[in-house]
């Protein structure tokens, strides 16, 4: 079953398309629990900063069960669609769905579209047991007829003008299912497709097969890279191994903010004096309570020791703090340092 759109639908999908990659796109990489909408908020306005934004970034994903959800779980996850779909710094955010009916999913692509998604992104990459027990996520890649059917299903119901993307890894429990992934992306209408170059049983481990991406790169829509891209040199080593210009950063652009603006300008920088009035920042923001964003600030600041040494300094002074005003007066005094 291939997508059913009509020749103008068609043609609109691929103008859009290569609107949005008109030049090699940089992604920030939905990740559960961490790039939440405030680290959105404070990883683009880095970007942003440095004179080199993210082209858009990803939602966390949101779970489709049983039922269309109402605006308000869509509104809790992307809040920025109150502020047309943006960041404060005004870098787009897509809407990540993740489920396993074809007709549920695209019920609730279209619902989101209706209060302004500019463009939907399905999770076929979480490796999460939880998710994959449920038949959501990366348990999907051994099913790809089914994964074709709610890509192609919600392609065939978002407005043309909309891109509809997805995500996945190179497989399950091993790669021997590549080429018939690959086959399903190529008959569901994808408008592209974002490839973290591992499968669900490799997780995070290093290192990410990037060079398994270029088999990929045979389709007719632009393919993202994505997985263990650390450094700017990882960047490249990326792109080449994928035959691939275009990067989603995860895990490395939250340890080093400024790794966005490195891979095309490796004496970008931002120092850790720069960095602390963002990590202000995100204590200051919003959150279910104080307890939730100090443990999150901690989360924050462990990643952060990978890419300054001054951060675990830091988390020396603070690792058993649990006031959040303390902790905010521990890093002014490093402000001036």
């Amino acid at each position: 079953m291939s997508s059913p759109l009509s020749p103008l639908a068609a043609s609109t999908a691929d103008a859009v398309t290569k609107s949005w990659f008109a030049n090699p796109v940089r992604l920030l990489a939905p990740m559960e629990g961490l790039t939440d909408p405030l680290m959105r908020q404070i990883l683009t306005q880095i970007a942003s900063d440095l004179g080199r934004p993210y082209d858009w970034s990803v939602s966390e994903f949101i779970r489709v069960n049983a039922h269309v959800l109402p605006n308000h779980v869509f509104y809790r996850f992307v809040p920025e669609l109150k502020t047309d779909s943006k960041t404060a710094s005004g870098t787009p955010i897509h809407v990540q769905l993740l489920g396993s009916d074809p007709t549920l999913m695209a019920e609730n692509a279209l619902a989101v579209c209706e209060i302004g998604a500019p463009a939907i992104d399905i999770n076929f990459g979480c490796p999460a047991k939880t998710v994959n027990n449920h038949r959501g996520g990366s348990v999907l890649l051994d099913e790809p007829a089914v994964m074709r059917d709610i890509i192609a299903a919600v392609r065939d119901t978002v407005p043309a003008h909309i891109p509809v993307s997805a995500k996945i890894r190179l497989g399950y429990n091993d790669t021997s299912n590549m080429d018939n992934i690959r086959q399903a992306i190529a008959d569901s209408g994808a408008n592209w497709l974002t490839i973290h170059a591992r499968t669900k049983t490799q997780g995070y481990k290093p290192p990410a097969y990037w060079d398994k991406i270029a088999r990929f790169t045979e389709l007719p829509i632009p393919v993202i890279a994505n997985g263990e891209i650390w450094t700017s040199e990882q960047a490249h080593d990326c792109m080449a191994q994928a035959q691939s210009s275009h990067l989603m950063l995860g895990r490395g652009a939250v340890t080093r903010p400024d790794l966005i603006a490195k891979v095309e300008n490796p004496t970008a920088e931002v120092t850790w004096q720069q960095l602390i009035p963002f990590q202000i920042m995100f204590l200051q923001g919003d959150a279910k309570n104080d307890k939730v964003l100090v443990g999150r600030y901690k989360q924050w600041l462990g990643m952060l020791s990978k890419g300054y040494e001054e951060a675990q300094i830091v988390w020396n002074s603070i690792k058993r703090e649990k006031d959040k005003a303390v902790i905010i007066q521990i890093l002014r005094q490093y402000e001036t340092n």
